[in-house]
């Protein structure tokens, strides 16, 4: 749980209680938006009297609760194309022209909200730089902090170091960016050691440990036999995942203990009708749920976990200390890979290589099978490990007392032109 704080100065001297934006682009998935939900969440319970609004271009924002003083606006959605590019998800309107209506959105909201702190999660310029107008307008206004959130992998660093040239990150970090919160430990990873940082810029990196997640209070246990809960994350890319776990309970007629299989929102139809007809045939030994907005209380109740270890998931693991067996994707990051690969040599989780097993039946029943018995992560000890949210808290109180100007370098020109030519579409297409 997360205690109080004291009130503190406000670098804001005309109102004390702090205002938090939280801005994640999220063009697939769920990731971004729960971690920024989190993080929420924790920031208003050690600050009694703050607010917090989180910017998210999430589908399904709309299907998650959200705590008292915590509220989100939607941008308009975006989605990922096979060759990399974007298209806007329901508009019809070219990218440019949906990311210039995002750029204004997200520029008007900051400068009515007025926030003291800003976390940005892991795009420093936003979605095709469609954070830049709203930094350019914090940066020259005054008075707000700004963080830039990266979860503990990225990606590989022969992959991270060309994406951060292409898209200027590293100096716009050095422009506009107080501190670089890393939600993880250097133990586990460095996610940022690929990258040629300057001396400045390096010292602002903080790591604060994972984030503890929690059941939602008074949750019901799930009723039934002992279950492993099956998550492939939003559902997206999981559906291999879901196919190894169904085939495994096929190929073992014996196995147990049961799999409850969480889809995901953004499984396609098509897979869930095919899986529906397999697991109809497997006589109750596989259950499953197309979406669970409060998956915590899914993962108190398991016995162990069977996922693809995205950065969500990894925190449920750790704080529930379930035995689990991760089987990562590979694309179009190695992130999960080499998170697996880290936590599995720490001896925290166990890992199941597609590449090696083949999607083989019989090494997924027998990863199921050993979970109860499978030493939790407890059993490898970590200093800090779940020490994320306190750490986050201390850090915001440490930045919004600070007096004078940040230590942020003076201004760049081609980060300052993306700014103004973002806020000159927007301007256009309201005209």
């Amino acid at each position: 749980m997360h205690r109080p704080l004291a009130p503190f100065r406000s670098i804001h001297p005309d109102r004390t209680p702090p205002r938090i934006l939280l801005y994640s682009h999220d063009t697939f998935g769920l990731g971004h938006l729960r971690r920024s939900r989190t993080i929420a969440q924790a920031l208003v319970s050690a600050f009694p009297d703050a607010s917090a609004l989180i910017l998210t271009g999430s589908p399904v924002a709309g299907r998650f609760d959200f705590p008292e003083r915590v509220d989100h606006v939607r941008l308009p959605g975006v989605v990922k194309q096979p060759d990399g590019g974007y298209t806007a998800r329901n508009l019809g309107l070219p990218i440019e022209q949906t990311t210039a209506i995002r750029a204004e959105i997200i520029r008007a909201t900051a400068r009515a909200f007025r926030p003291t702190l800003a976390i940005v999660d892991k795009e420093p310029t936003g979605l095709h730089g469609e954070f830049l107008p709203a930094l350019e307008e914090m940066r020259a206004r005054g008075g707000t902090r700004v963080v830039l959130g990266l979860r503990d992998v990225l990606d590989a660093p022969e992959a991270l170091q060309p994406e951060w040239e292409r898209k200027e990150a590293v100096t716009a970090v050095e422009r506009y960016y107080d501190q670089l919160w890393v939600y993880g430990l250097p133990q586990v990873y460095r996610p940022l050691d690929g990258l040629d940082l300057p001396p400045e810029v390096a010292a602002r990196v903080r790591y604060t440990g994972y984030l503890r997640r929690e059941p939602t209070e008074g949750a019901a246990v799930r009723p039934g036999a002992p279950y492993v809960l099956v998550t492939p994350g939003g559902g997206g890319d999981g559906a291999a995942l879901v196919d190894w776990t169904i085939a495994a309970y096929e190929a073992d007629p014996d196995l147990s203990p049961r799999a409850l299989i969480v889809y995901g929102p953004f499984l396609d139809d098509s897979h869930r009708k095919a899986f529906a007809r397999r697991i109809g045939r497997l006589k109750g030994r596989v259950e499953t749920l197309d979406f669970h907005s409060r998956m915590e209380d899914l993962f108190a109740g398991a016995v162990g976990v069977v996922a693809m270890g995205g950065y969500n998931t990894f925190c449920e693991i750790l704080s529930f200390d379930k035995p689990s067996v991760l089987a990562p994707r590979t694309r179009p990051r190695l992130e999960q890979r080499i998170r697996a690969e880290a936590a599995e040599a720490l001896g925290l989780l166990r890992m199941l290589d597609s590449d090696r097993d083949g999607g083989d039946p019989r090494a997924m029943a027998d990863a199921i099978r050993a979970l109860p018995a499978q030493p939790p992560p407890s059993a490898s000890p970590l200093p800090g490990l779940l020490g994320g949210l306190d750490r986050i808290a201390g850090l915001t109180r440490d930045l919004l007392e600070a007096e004078g100007p940040s230590g942020r370098t003076a201004a760049l020109t081609p980060l300052r032109r993306a700014a103004l030519r973002l806020s000159r579409m927007a301007m256009s297409k309201r005209a």
